[in-house]
């Protein structure tokens, strides 16, 4: 398509590029014929445009004036393309494959894409290797992917002939009078699009796993065949991802928590209640002792709040309205109550339990509560989604004036934390939804605060609009592990409704009753998720001061063992989390099962250490540490511990 970057002439268009240069074409010239005009190497990549902002296929007509940006498939925008063209690809290879099957929807999504049908038997693990297949063959096929505009109502005759009454359904609810399909040869999907121009540009695919999933995410709906897959741009992409699935894999907080004896479920129980073993409640009890440590350091006052409140203060509350499904209720001597689904009421009471001066403000309330909520048995994961769980709430109220600071200072401590632990995280505000309460001095002053802190912080951050609570503003923290998967952790949160419904004010300077601002934060958010989240970021390999187990004392043979026995007697009195193991085991099966248990130091006692009244310290990666006394290494341990503490 022949160019020029003078004037137009009659027929031409001129169209502005990213980095403000323009270019002028033929009337007709498509995104492609752009990328052509531009270089033989864009033209190959490009797989769709932008035009005015808008997503668009690259044989979609340019516009005269209009500023466009091509979408190759190395940037962020090319790889949803190329996933949710991948999901169209697959729902062709399911109905060549499975005819009666009747599909539903199918996007892309953070790490791939998925596509929900309705089939009269489940897939397999084998008809999934076989979609894959067909999949490949499509592919190969180079089957051109083209764009048709329908009216509503011949789009609703076309999907009713084909038997595909979902589509029907979701045409019928469209506001729009036309809509747009995708055609790939025997194969149409009602989609907005762009997507690829042929289905040789699925190079890198794999389909992952199988699932159930309900219509619409309503239990009342019919559970429909979830297959979920991956793509990317090349091959090399795809197997590194899948290599770091195949990583998670082995790290599973579920698969290690087994392994190293930290907790179990049981049915007998119920789901979705952890029950703790010595280690995991160790380790669980370190990071508590942690958190209370560093919130008396910053001036938060530790509270205790019941587990049970009556219902009507849940109804006074709003959260009997809002919340009643995912809360347990039961009656005592005539008398509703229901068990905390959250800690925030309690916190109301004590402030209310006394008159307060601005002189007290701010009061920052923190508690380790244990909370739990009924989470529908599906959703239901590990220790990453449980019915009961404990929070690192604190809930602070100050003055307007105060707001500023107080919200820095959670910003400051999340950092301090997550460096301790040695998380990357990203944060992004939310800001004032539709539907909302509260004044508009209280929202433009709250965001204003969230979003002065985000500002001072230094760090990225991303804007929500309108994803804010109806009650207020907030921030949300979301850690990046050593897998490079995000987790959503600390929340810092204002909120206008509780202050108002439970009357909480304070008595200003000229002897006025103000309301308080209040911010509700947590930290690390729910201690069970983030144990989880610990145990696959290090692999169960804990650090020396968050290890539920520091040490073990190894004995060669049964001589060492009188000696051995003051060794782990000293280390157990001087504070140092020790296990034994004195069984007459070849000493390197015994350095094995110390390894798989993840302990970070093992203490070897042979008939040099007896002799010499050493240890020899090695490190659960193979390195051995210089022969030392003892209390020697009860010192070198505390070192570490305190570099933490």
């Amino acid at each position: 398509m022949p160019f020029s970057v003078k004037g137009p002439v009659m027929g031409d268009i001129r169209v502005t590029l990213p980095d403000g240069s323009e270019r002028v074409l033929a009337e007709g010239a498509t995104v492609r014929d752009l990328a052509a005009s531009i270089g033989a190497g864009l033209a190959k990549a490009a797989i769709a445009g932008k035009i005015d902002g808008v997503q668009v296929d690259v044989v979609t007509p340019l516009v005269d004036g209009a500023r466009v940006e091509i979408i190759t498939d190395k940037s962020a925008d090319g790889l949803d393309i190329i996933r949710h063209s991948t999901s169209h690809l697959m729902a062709q290879a399911v109905k060549q494959l499975f005819p009666t099957a009747k599909v539903t929807i199918g996007p892309a999504v953070e790490t791939g894409f998925y596509y929900d049908f309705d089939v009269e038997t489940p897939f397999s693990p084998e008809d999934l290797a076989r979609i894959e297949e067909r999949m490949r063959e499509l592919a190969k096929a180079d089957i051109p992917v083209e764009r048709q505009v329908l009216s509503r109502d011949e789009a609703v005759r076309l999907f009713r002939d084909m038997g595909e009454e979902y589509k029907v359904e979701i045409i019928e609810a469209l506001p729009e009078e036309n809509v747009s399909l995708y055609r790939q040869g025997d194969f149409v999907d009602l989609c907005r699009g762009p997507h690829l121009p042929s289905t040789s540009f699925c190079r890198a695919f794999k389909l992952t796993s199988l699932a159930g999933a309900y219509w619409r995410g309503d239990e009342k709906n019919k559970m429909l065949q979830r297959v979920y897959g991956t793509a990317f741009a090349d091959k090399k992409e795809l197997e590194a991802y899948l290599e770091k699935i195949e990583e998670a894999k082995r790290r599973d907080h579920r698969k290690l928590g087994r392994e190293l004896d930290l907790f179990s479920f049981s049915d007998d129980v119920g789901a979705g209640f952890v029950i703790w073993h010595p280690k995991g409640a160790m380790l669980r009890t370190l990071l508590e002792d942690f958190e209370r440590r560093e919130h008396l350091r910053r001036g938060y006052d530790i509270v205790v709040g019941p587990q049970i409140l009556k219902t009507e203060l849940w109804q006074r509350s709003g959260h009997y309205d809002n919340y009643r499904e995912n809360m347990y209720f039961t009656e005592v001597e005539g008398q509703g109550f229901g068990i905390k689904p959250m800690n925030c009421l309690s916190h109301m009471m004590i402030y209310k339990s006394q008159l307060r001066s601005y002189r007290d403000l701010p009061l920052r309330f923190f508690e380790l509560g244990t909370v739990h909520r009924h989470e529908r048995a599906g959703v239901l994961h590990g220790l990453l989604r449980v019915r009961c769980f404990t929070q690192d709430d604190a809930h602070i109220l100050c003055t307007p004036e105060q707001l500023d600071a107080e919200i820095k200072g959670v910003i400051s401590f999340v950092n301090d934390v997550m460096g301790i632990f040695g998380f990357d995280y990203e944060m992004e505000l939310s800001t004032r939804p539709e539907k909302s309460i509260g004044s508009d001095e209280d929202w433009e002053r709250a965001t204003g605060a969230l979003l002065g802190a985000l500002k001072d912080s230094g760090r990225p951050y991303e804007i929500n609009e309108g994803d804010g609570a109806f009650y207020g503003p907030k921030i949300d923290i979301k850690l990046r592990d050593s897998l490079d998967r995000k987790w959503q952790c600390a929340t810092i949160q204002c909120d206008f409704t509780l202050p108002e419904r439970f009357d909480l004010t304070y008595v200003d300077a000229d002897g006025e009753r103000k309301r308080p601002v209040m911010v509700h934060r947590v930290i690390l958010g729910s201690i069970e998720r983030f144990i989880g989240v610990l145990i696959e970021h290090f692999a169960g390999n804990f650090p020396v001061w968050l290890s539920p187990v520091q040490a073990i004392v190894l004995t060669v043979t049964d001589n060492q063992q009188p000696y051995a026995a003051q060794v782990f007697e000293s280390l157990r009195t001087n504070g140092v989390r020790v296990q034994k193991d004195f069984r007459n085991e070849k000493l390197g099966f015994k350095i094995r099962e110390a390894q798989l248990q993840k302990i970070p130091y093992m203490l070897v006692i042979g008939d040099k250490e007896v002799e010499s009244g050493t240890v020899t310290p090695r490190f659960r990666d193979g390195s051995n540490l210089a022969a030392m006394k003892p209390e020697e290494f009860v010192a070198f341990v505390n070192d570490e511990v305190k570099r933490f503490n």
